[in-house]
């Protein structure tokens, strides 16, 4: 979601993988009312050297603009076939599109971005490649991918280059830890039992702003992969400092011929991992089979997310099972907390706070510095930055306790 000027109004802002004027993907801003324009179409230039079939979302940087990956597209003369092995964009929110990094592929570049951006507190952009660096002990010879590093100006340092022992083939972006590290998974790699045919079963890693790599956890440690396999999505530190996230395989393996249909699970930062849930436990996976997407914290404190098969539905056969999907939340025992949109900002910026039993609250601070605010609904709340405010926690004293925010509000210039 991003911000429209100095004042409440908020539009929402994504890719398509593909669409668009040729096909390759597009970047939208849709209205909360529904009115969506197309800002742009990827290949708009001659072999698509601005890129094409963007696999993630955006991120808006502290600068208002919007930062993003593409799969494809960029220097035509790598990746043949392809029309080059992917790119780093910027655009603005009137459309403008500026490529800040062409990606190469092979031992000196990585490529074929899938995962989306995020920027760290130290102002820098992080993420992570599916192919290319310097490794290739992968499957059938090909490289492993990597973790980098790029500047607001474009300027790329690659921070790791996976080799298998340590995870291979990142497929999703990474999120930074309280403790100011970054962590991810990837979907192959470091070996596992069971279903992951000598690919391995993904791992999760740890990785800091200078490049310092361990691997936490590795997937399918244990026979018959009741911990999992196969994580597509990224993790989510939730509240209690903890790391949640789902595999695709491993888990509970009837009806889904015998690759497991996946779980929800929690590991700490040390790689202590429990299995929360198991899909498929339920009649005809009525509770869902293959979850591919990353999980999100609700402010009452709740995980959800989705699963690509499974359900009530018996109209989307695949072979295994029947379903469409479904969309669910897992209760962990996690307390409510409160949401700002967006999270920095210099004093003065209208921000949104969500949270849930927000009517008759009282007061609203900003790392202790008290702001002017309005309830909007239950759910609700609109403020703007104070002056004096610092970064830190936003509070919002509410009739039934204090509400601290999950993330800390960055104070910016």
């Amino acid at each position: 979601m991003g911000r429209a000027g100095a004042s409440y109004r908020w539009d929402f802002y994504g890719t398509t993988y593909n669409g668009g004027a040729y096909n390759s993907g597009t970047v939208f801003k849709i209205t909360p009312t529904g009115t969506l324009t197309t800002l742009y179409s990827f290949c708009r230039q001659t072999n698509c050297t601005d890129g094409s079939y963007p696999l993630a979302g955006l991120v808006q940087a502290t600068d208002g603009s919007f930062c993003g990956t593409t799969g494809h597209g960029g220097d035509p003369t790598t990746c043949s076939g392809d029309y080059g092995c992917g790119t780093v964009f910027k655009i603005s929110a009137r459309g403008e599109l500026t490529l800040l990094y062409s990606f190469t592929g092979g031992p000196s570049s990585g490529q074929e971005p899938m995962g989306g951006l995020i920027q760290a507190r130290d102002g820098n952009f992080y993420g992570t490649t599916a192919g290319g660096g310097n490794s290739t002990n992968c499957y059938n010879g090909y490289s492993c991918g990597t973790v980098f590093k790029i500047t607001p100006e474009g300027n790329l340092t690659y921070l790791h280059d996976f080799d298998f022992s340590d995870g291979a083939q990142p497929e999703a972006g990474l999120v930074q830890a309280t403790d100011g590290s970054l962590y991810g998974t990837t979907e192959q790699g470091a070996g596992g039992y069971g279903p992951c045919f000598g690919r391995g079963c993904g791992t999760v890693f740890k990785i800091t702003t200078e490049g310092e790599f361990t691997t936490p956890y590795a997937f399918c440690s244990q026979a018959g992969c009741p911990d999992g396999a196969d994580p597509i999505a990224g993790p989510v530190q939730a509240t209690d400092g903890n790391f949640y996230g789902t595999t695709t395989y491993g888990g509970n393996d009837s009806g889904c011929g015998g690759l497991g249909c996946g779980i929800i699970f929690k590991v700490t930062a040390t790689g202590k991992l429990t299995t929360l849930y198991s899909f498929c436990i339920q009649s005809d996976c009525a509770d869902g089979q293959w979850p591919y997407g990353r999980l999100l914290q609700a402010t009452n404190g709740d995980l959800s997310g989705t699963t690509y098969y499974g359900g009530v539905s018996d109209n989307c056969s695949d072979g295994y099972g029947n379903g469409c999907g479904t969309l669910f939340s897992l209760s962990v025992g996690l307390e409510p907390f409160v949401e700002t949109n967006p999270t920095s900002g210099k004093v003065g910026t209208a921000v949104i706070i969500l949270g849930t039993n927000l009517k008759g609250s009282t007061r609203v601070t900003f790392h202790g510095t008290a702001a002017k605010f309005t309830v909007v609904s239950k759910t609700e709340i609109k403020t703007m930055v104070p002056k004096g405010a610092t970064t830190g926690k936003v509070n919002v004293k509410t009739p039934k306790g204090t509400l601290v925010s999950n993330l800390e509000f960055r104070v910016t210039k």
